[in-house]
């Protein structure tokens, strides 16, 4: 027997909600891999790490807040508590490996290939782990085109966004490109919903798990605790919201201090362009007053 789905129990609140979830935590990761570009080398290992956990936080809130909404009518639905904070840490590595291949090789060419890919197949996991997390009184089908089509949806909005975020533009670009990433893994999460479709078994057995309202408790106090701790980082550091540097970096080079290289490649300036003083062949040196 077919289960009816219902993704939308709330109406449009847990979709608006989600999208918003998945939008701070795009805009946050993706200001931190843009001021990752902006620092010394020391640094950057440090805000790409904060990016990644930003992101994957948001994508992961987004979509168990969506799932709020989603029910199936004969049968109620529980949660796997380890399978739910596991499709959390596969967020965070696997789009940390991919904003680390372009905070380190640059948002172009094969390292923004790599990464987007990498990064989407990242989204795409949390997703189908998180729904892989459900327990109910049935079992989960899904179409096999309608789930590659979200599969693409999440590679190429990740591949836009580390894009975006590597044009090193200044906070409203950022913004921009954050409100398309969310609406880009909102529409991966509710494609990959439609590719559902629950085959009941029909027995009276009580199935295990957490309940959707006691997941809701964690979620929102711990990755929403996050997320409000790197919105004031971002806030603060007035690099990530300009998006470039005020005063252009000084060339350092081992052995000579920055203000004598400077004198010294200005006395080389004006030697350089010295006029020389014409030489009089025709007349002789000896003086003429002897």
């Amino acid at each position: 027997m077919q289960g009816t789905v219902d993704g939308f129990s709330y109406g449009l609140v847990t979709p608006l909600v989600a999208y918003l979830m998945a939008c701070l935590g795009g805009a946050l990761g993706l200001r931190c891999t843009t001021r990752s570009m902006l620092v010394a080398q020391s640094w950057r290992p440090g805000w790409l790490a904060l990016g990644s956990a930003a992101i994957g936080s948001g994508i992961w809130t987004m979509h168990f807040v969506a799932m709020m909404g989603f029910t199936v009518q004969e049968t109620p639905i529980r949660y796997d508590k380890s399978m739910t904070f596991a499709s959390l840490a596969v967020a965070i590595v696997m789009v940390g490996i991919g904003v680390f291949i372009v905070g380190y090789k640059g948002a172009r060419g094969t390292a923004l290939f790599t990464g987007g890919t990498i990064t989407g197949l990242g989204i795409a996991s949390m997703h189908y782990l998180g729904m892989a997390s459900m327990r109910l009184d049935g079992k989960l089908e899904y179409n096999t085109v309608t789930v590659g089509i979200s599969v693409a949806i999440a590679m190429c909005a990740a591949t836009a966004a580390l894009w975006a975020a590597g044009q090193v533009r200044g906070f409203l670009w950022s913004v921009g490109a954050s409100l398309v990433m969310g609406l880009a893994v909102s529409g991966m999460h509710y494609t990959g919903m439609a590719a559902l479709d629950v085959h009941l078994h029909g027995t009276a057995a009580p199935t295990s798990g957490e309940s959707p309202a006691a997941l809701l408790a964690p979620m929102l106090i711990g990755p929403l605790a996050f997320l409000l701790l790197a919105g004031v980082v971002v806030m603060f550091d007035p690099l990530m919201v300009m998006g470039k540097p005020t005063v252009a970096p000084v060339e350092h080079k081992p052995g000579i201090p920055a203000h004598t290289h400077s004198a010294v490649q200005h006395s080389a300036h004006r030697l350089r362009f010295r006029p020389r003083r014409p030489v009089e062949h025709g007349r002789s040196r000896t003086p003429q007053n002897r």
